[in-house]
């Protein structure tokens, strides 16, 4: 009985063929929450795989429904009362397939290997990694007969659509179904695809639509050129004043503080997208940033989409108004209250009274960041050089967002996020697909940190 044991069990699972079988049957699910007539889905994969899975491995679960927000799973494996108790978190449920959109050979619900990619929606976002996580549960409990500690896993199928009610779901069980000591979960890229990584935090989202609605319908150009307001000119100049020419934010109240221990912690952290990804385009963005810094540890604002007239068919009138979906990803430090009211004032004092500002429709999170001194950050990256013998590079959160809010405030759990993907994987986009050389060394990492966490001579976090 021994943790190198339990990580090779951990790899023997994937190397026999059974993480991709398993993979495979959950990919086949369609159940994607964007998409309202794939509702029954959402159940189905609950009732089908995880907990049947669970169940093996000696975890009590329940589903809850409730008409407010999609079916959520809760499972636990009580061991005793002096042990810490850990909430491992994912989501079953995966965006819309885009079918037609993906590459002659794949399909969004069929997994496909091609060399060393498994392709199919959800492999990377979310099934692939919560699945890694269980395994690594069922290695640990094979080997030593226990966990060692409590654990309960939340798996929610509304992640895709804003996490619609987990917020309410956590406020009413934080004492009791969901008490525990902290939060351990899976999502997201890692910093490169060789390179183990933990954040500890997510940047939020707040979606903003900007309108210039000025007049019905459009006017002909040769009759009114001249005599009418453009909408889209004057939207696309109230753009421009909200950051400069290469993307800085110039809203002062967007600018957020930039604490030295997260300066330090990303010292010498390079972005890399595996081949996959874009490059960066280092000359964008806050000038006296790093590009680390910028994505990790700055607010960003984002235009997504930006119509006047009708783009697919254009015609010679001047339209009568002009619209853009537009997002603001914010770190830790950001006066959430203040983001629409600065933007307001910012707008009005550039003359722009004509821009409606409104609160994006969607659901959003609130930024969240754990101290990078925390002992179970410290703990975390310790087991995981011990299994892999490379340092993990440690984010203060992730680019992204993730309903870490949730379990970070109201539950009030110290959150260690471990991502078994990486930036290139097309997530929410066609052809999605897990790397298999990540899944496997993932499956070590997991056993290994689960095993450090059941040894009570491992110096874990007093709880």
């Amino acid at each position: 009985m021994s943790r190198a044991a339990a990580i090779a069990r951990a790899h023997a699972y994937f190397d026999r063929g059974e993480f991709l079988a398993d993979l495979k049957r959950r990919v086949t699910i369609a159940s994607t929450s964007q998409e309202p007539e794939r509702k029954g889905e959402l159940r189905r994969y609950l009732d089908h795989e995880i907990v049947p899975a669970l169940e093996a491995l000696g975890f009590a679960s329940r589903i809850l429904e409730d008409s407010r927000r999609p079916p959520i799973l809760l499972a636990d494996r009580m061991e005793g009362a002096d042990v810490p108790t850990i909430l491992i978190y994912g989501h079953g449920d995966t965006i819309r397939g885009m079918d037609e959109s993906w590459r002659t050979g794949l399909s969004p619900w069929t997994l496909t290997t091609e060399g060393d990619r498994f392709y199919g929606r959800g492999t990377a976002d979310n099934k692939g990694q919560h699945s890694i996580n269980i395994a690594a549960l069922a290695a640990v409990i094979s080997e030593r007969g226990q966990l060692g500690f409590n654990a309960k896993f939340l798996i929610e199928m509304g992640e895709e659509v804003g996490s619609a009610g987990l917020h309410d779901f956590c406020d009413e069980h934080k004492n009791g179904l969901l008490k525990a000591d902290v939060l351990i979960a899976s999502d997201g890229p890692r910093i490169s695809p060789r390179q183990p990584t933990i954040y500890l935090g997510a940047r939020g989202t707040h979606l903003i639509d900007l309108i210039v609605d000025l007049r019905e319908g459009a006017h002909h150009s040769g009759n009114w050129g001249g005599l009418l307001a453009n909408p889209g000119i004057i939207l696309s100049h109230a753009l421009a004043c909200i950051t400069d020419a290469r993307g800085a934010i110039a809203v002062p109240q967007w600018r957020p503080p930039l604490p030295q221990p997260v300066r330090e912690l990303l010292a010498g952290v390079e972005i890399d997208g595996g081949g996959n990804g874009p490059t960066v385009d280092r000359d964008w963005g806050e000038p006296q940033l790093t590009p680390a810094e910028r994505v990790f540890a700055w607010n960003s604002f984002e235009v997504l989409a930006f119509t006047t007239g009708t783009p697919e068919h254009p015609v010679n009138a001047i339209p009568g108004s002009a619209r853009a979906h537009c997002q603001l990803r914010y770190v830790v430090g950001t006066k959430v209250d203040e983001i629409i009211p600065a933007l307001r004032r910012h707008l009005d004092q550039h003359g722009f009274h004509q821009v409606e500002v409104r609160g994006g429709k969607g659901g959003f999170f609130r930024a969240t960041r754990l101290d990078p001194q925390d002992p179970w950050v410290t703990f975390a990256a310790r087991s995981v050089k011990e299994t892999t013998g490379r340092a993990p590079t440690i984010l203060p959160n992730i680019g992204g967002s993730l309903p870490n809010d949730s379990f970070a405030e109201v539950l009030g759990l110290k959150t260690i996020w471990i991502p078994h993907s990486y930036a290139g994987c097309s997530q929410h986009a066609p052809d999605e697909h897990l790397l298999a050389p990540i899944a496997r060394e993932a499956l070590g990492i997991m056993a290994g940190l689960f095993w450090d966490i059941g040894d009570p001579d491992a110096d874990r976090p007093v709880t």
